[in-house]
């Protein structure tokens, strides 16, 4: 694992060229969602949150594609972004912030929940710190906007721990921060399943795993397939609580094995995953919530 603070994880997708000869932008929604194409009727991809430094790379109406870190390359609004040249993204990436870490909620105009709201927030959103009024914290929008959020919803964020494909250790995640990442799993537990989702708004397998370890400041890959790849293949008789559980199909000569669904170990048999919705599964047979596709479980690693 490698330690990342966010503004060198954001300056990544800029190597090769500068941010002017790249056309860079903040995510501004609270939730923005990357689609196939440049319509609305296109399936959904994945989400990306605010605060998120993508790069530009197509444009049709009002439709930017773009590359983001997961990585992924999808369209979105243009609404939702906010383009930034060299100076203001160096700017934005230098200045403090903090991370959303409740489920949902606001940034309101001033410090007072009768205010009107700016905007809607998801755990995992990262504002630009602006200062401190009472039990409100001030926080900037990538546009510059200002609103205001109870610090108690808030933390400091310093960056991200990324695990890259191929990367990881038995040794990478404490303990402390194994249990911190499977309490957040467990508070999207009854969320509908989303193709594509990355929040509470809608959250898919991978997702689950992915928001629940950036809350706690960890950066995987995006999709199961991709996520099998970090940290250390465990046996699955040797599973411990925090390990990554994959299904799907088994390598054979001809066809190499086939990632369809990923799932957090709690421990005892069971397993907290997003299936038709965020739940929590016991992998034994004959439990009365025993996970209908337990039999295909094929791997699993240690981040």
């Amino acid at each position: 694992m490698k330690r990342m603070t966010y503004m060198i994880a954001a300056l990544l997708i800029c190597l090769g060229a500068s941010a002017q000869e790249k056309r860079m932008a903040v995510v501004e929604f609270s939730t923005s969602y990357l689609r196939l194409q440049p319509d609305y009727e296109s399936p959904l991809e994945t989400q990306e949150l605010m605060g998120t430094v993508v790069e530009i790379v197509g444009e049709k109406s009002y439709w930017r594609e773009v590359v983001t870190p997961q990585p992924y390359r999808a369209w979105c609004t243009d609404q939702g972004l906010v383009e930034m040249n060299q100076e203001e993204l160096e700017a934005y990436m230098a200045a403090p912030k903090v991370m959303f870490m409740q489920l949902y909620g606001h940034i309101y105009t001033k410090p007072s929940f009768k205010s009107a709201t700016l905007c809607d927030l998801v755990g995992g959103d990262i504002m630009r710190f602006a200062g401190r009024k009472g039990r409100w914290t001030k926080v900037m929008l990538p546009s510059g906007k200002t609103g205001y959020v109870p610090s108690n919803e808030l933390k400091e964020h310093k960056g991200f721990m990324s695990i890259a494909m191929g990367e990881g250790n038995s040794e990478t995640i404490s303990p402390e921060t194994t249990e911190a990442i499977i309490a957040e799993a467990e508070k999207l537990v009854g969320v509908p399943y989303l193709w594509g989702g990355m929040s509470a708004k809608g959250v898919d397998c991978s997702g689950l795993v992915r928001i629940s370890h950036i809350m706690n400041g960890i950066l995987l890959p995006r999709n199961a397939s991709q996520q099998i790849k970090c940290g250390d293949r465990v046996e699955l008789d040797q599973l411990q609580r925090g390990d990554l559980v994959f299904f799907g199909t088994p390598a054979t000569d001809e066809k190499p094995m086939r990632v369809t669904h990923v799932g957090i170990y709690l421990g005892d048999g069971r397993i907290i995953h997003s299936s038709h919705r965020v739940r929590i599964n016991s992998l034994t047979p004959g439990e009365a919530d025993y996970y209908e596709n337990a039999h295909r479980l094929i791997a699993a690693t240690r981040l």
